[in-house]
């Protein structure tokens, strides 16, 4: 008898853990999704429901009502630095997404709680932004975040499910950031000529700085074709023809001898813009 409880005690034991090992497919997964951005970045996690036939603005997802801007669990947000939501001041860290749909808008909530919607307090919102609706073309089966139009102050969060589709546009103040850093490091030893001279050029700044860093760069790297070419980019965008020219065929006669045919091609079409 006692032979027999053991066996049974044991059976029930390894029906226990096998029970608990069991697992099946999240109708709705999860997904973490993230983008550089300015200089740090920005992740979302979220749970990604489908329709499976359903209408869901306006019935499943009813309108005038919060929703968590997914399934299963709250949202989350996480930004690495301090931002701007349609002008509205944000703060680095992480926040729970919540909307409040309509049939021509969203209002988008940034919310520094945790609970979300079932445990929902007003006075925790940060950031509250109302953003158009746009109608797709085709349906989106499953729910979809994405980063958009991504620039070094600017992107846009998109999200899109049915055939409905928002747009909320998030920027960032760097100039300001990334000037201090460089009149930091240009007391340094070692300066970086190349990409303060590419910053200052793709942004407009100072185009005289932008050229005296390019300049110094090529002196400091004689071989580097890539330099060469950002300097006659430099020069013609001073509107210096000549001096572009001559930068862009030296430009092409280190990529040729580095067997470089971008950059050959790069300073042709310079050349031919001039």
């Amino acid at each position: 008898m006692k032979k027999t409880l053991i066996i049974l005690l044991l059976a029930a034991i390894g029906m226990t853990a096998h029970a608990q090992s069991f697992k099946v497919p999240t109708p709705s997964p999860l997904q973490s999704i993230k983008q550089e951005f300015s200089l740090s970045s920005v992740e979302i996690t979220y749970s990604r429901p489908a329709l499976r036939g359903r209408k869901i603005f306006g019935d499943i997802v009813p309108f005038g009502k919060l929703w968590r801007a997914g399934a299963n669990a709250p949202t989350k947000v996480t930004f690495g630095e301090d931002v701007k939501i349609m002008g509205k001041e944000l703060k680095a860290g992480a926040y729970q997404l919540m909307i409040i749909p309509s049939e021509r808008s969203w209002e988008i909530i940034f919310n520094k709680g945790t609970d979300g919607v079932f445990n929902y307090h007003p006075e925790e919102n940060v950031v509250t932004v109302s953003v158009p609706t746009a109608t797709l073309q085709y349906p989106v089966e499953s729910l979809a975040y994405q980063f958009e139009l991504v620039a070094p102050n600017k992107m846009f969060i998109q999200i899109s499910w049915e055939k409905t589709s928002v747009s909320i546009p998030v920027e960032t103040e760097i100039d300001a950031k990334i000037a201090a850093s460089i009149e930091k490091v240009m007391s340094a030893d070692t300066k970086p000529y190349f990409e303060s001279a590419s910053y200052y050029f793709e942004t407009g700044r100072d185009l005289n700085k932008a050229l005296e860093w390019a300049t110094k760069a090529t002196a400091s790297n004689p071989t580097a074709f890539w330099v060469f070419h950002l300097k006659a980019k430099i020069q013609a965008k001073m509107g210096d023809k000549v001096g572009a020219k001559a930068t862009a065929l030296k430009s092409i006669e280190l990529a040729k001898a580095a067997k470089n045919d971008d950059y050959v091609a790069l300073n042709e079409k310079l050349i031919k813009s001039l």
